[in-house]
């Protein structure tokens, strides 16, 4: 059965399916559908309720990358530069990244977060590990084993 217009699948009719004889079209819906499920509620586990999913990736991106440009910050998270210059400037305001002038070349700014910035990253990070284990410590070791062998090959599909 399709999955329904929301992403939800069809219900489970209790008769399993064997994944190896599964049509590939129908796996790839269902996996599609718990990956984009799990990273929702993933996504859901910040530190700063306020904080947009935007937001949150161009401070992470400054957390893991450094300081960066407004036009790079726009070009690795796929917006236009006034997108960016929005979310640069709601950040500004939270006290969450600061503005600096660019070293070499003065008609550029650069992009950096705060100290305030770096404990919403590293919380938030710290929050969602904490839900993912909680889920995965109510799974038989087996279950953990088949996830574990599961992200390798998730690695592998999207060539990580």
């Amino acid at each position: 059965m399709p999955p329904t217009a929301d992403d939800t699948p069809a219900p489970d009719t209790g008769a399993g399916v064997d994944v190896a004889v599964a049509p590939l079209d129908q796996l790839a819906v269902d996996l599609r559908v718990s990956l984009l499920r799990t990273a929702r509620r993933l996504r859901a586990q910040k530190s700063v309720d306020e904080l947009t999913d935007g937001q949150f990736s161009v401070l992470s991106q400054l957390f893991n990358a450094g300081p960066r440009t407004p036009g790079e910050l726009a070009e690795a998270e796929h917006v236009r530069p006034p997108s960016m210059t929005r979310t640069i400037a709601s950040l500004v305001e939270a006290g969450l990244v600061a503005r600096t002038d660019h070293p070499d070349d003065g008609r550029q700014v650069l992009v950096s977060p705060t100290e305030a910035g770096r404990r919403v990253v590293l919380e938030t990070r710290e929050r969602r590990a904490a839900w993912l284990s909680r889920r995965l410590e109510d799974l038989s070791p087996a279950d953990r084993a088949t996830l574990a062998e599961a992200a390798r090959i998730l690695n592998a599909v999207i060539g990580a």
